[in-house]
């Protein structure tokens, strides 16, 4: 039997997250707090374990919201800034739990080190700074968090690989705007899908709403939430009248059970 999975939605905007700063937009100026949306992120927590996927400029404020006082280890789907700004905030889990883990690729991990060269250092470590364990993933292999195997699935952002994830029969993609026939095959079977939808129109590095209507369509899962959401999408009650009745447009603060 399937240990049940809690996902928490720490975020679901994009990378500006909504309100944009200075933005007129009638989406930003929203009184609705669904249209309030922090850079993307989840919290995945069974047992008495809690794992986060990307850990962006909010990170502190998502995992007080959260009420998250202890933290397994952080998945990186890739190195921009929106998804890796907050690693410093672990500090609090450092001090009272020691090294934490990260999984990454051995590209997101080199500009990680690069942004957050004393949070590697090896020699004169400055004391305030927290000490991560390195776990360098990539698409071809499973790896295991706590009692979970995790199956990396590669995706493409433009020209940049990132890795998408499934944990038992939940698969959590992010900034995909295509996705090779062999990866998509390894999300097939997945009953809860997370994907990213970024607004009406084209773009070139993100699916729009069409084509991740069109991935879902293909993957068919039980249920399928929208992240990675700009303003330009619209507002969330507006756009979620437009959705199939098992696609729904994800919103921080969001919890579901796997």
């Amino acid at each position: 039997m399937l240990t049940p999975l809690q996902i928490t939605f720490l975020g679901t905007g994009t990378s500006q997250g909504i309100p944009v700063i200075g933005s007129n937009h009638p989406v930003c100026k929203s009184k609705d707090s669904k249209d309030k949306r922090l850079r993307v992120s989840i919290l995945i927590s069974w047992e008495n374990y809690n794992y986060v996927i990307d850990c962006g400029p909010d990170f502190r404020m998502q995992m007080l919201e959260a009420d998250c006082t202890k933290l397994d280890g952080v998945l990186f789907t890739h190195e921009h800034n929106d998804h890796i700004a907050g690693l410093d905030d672990i500090r609090p889990y450092f001090f009272r739990q020691g090294d934490i883990p990260i999984y990454a690729h051995k590209r997101v991990i080199l500009a990680l080190k690069k942004r957050f060269d004393y949070v590697f250092a090896k020699e004169d470590k400055y004391p305030g700074a927290p000490t991560v364990i390195e776990n360098e993933i990539d698409k071809s292999t499973p790896f295991k968090i706590a009692n979970q195997w995790v199956i990396p699935i590669e995706v493409m952002h433009n020209r940049l690989p990132v890795l998408g994830f499934r944990i038992q029969n939940f698969t959590y993609i992010t900034d995909a705007k295509t996705i090779a026939p062999e990866e998509a095959a390894k999300i097939k079977g997945t009953e809860v899908l997370v994907i990213n939808a970024l607004r009406m129109e084209a773009h070139h590095s993100h699916f729009n709403l069409s084509e991740a209507l069109a991935f879902i369509a293909e993957i068919q899962p039980k249920r399928a939430y929208l992240v990675h959401i700009s303003h330009m999408l619209g507002f969330h009650e507006e756009v979620q009248k437009l959705l199939p009745d098992t696609v729904f447009l994800a919103y921080d603060g969001l919890k579901i059970t796997v």
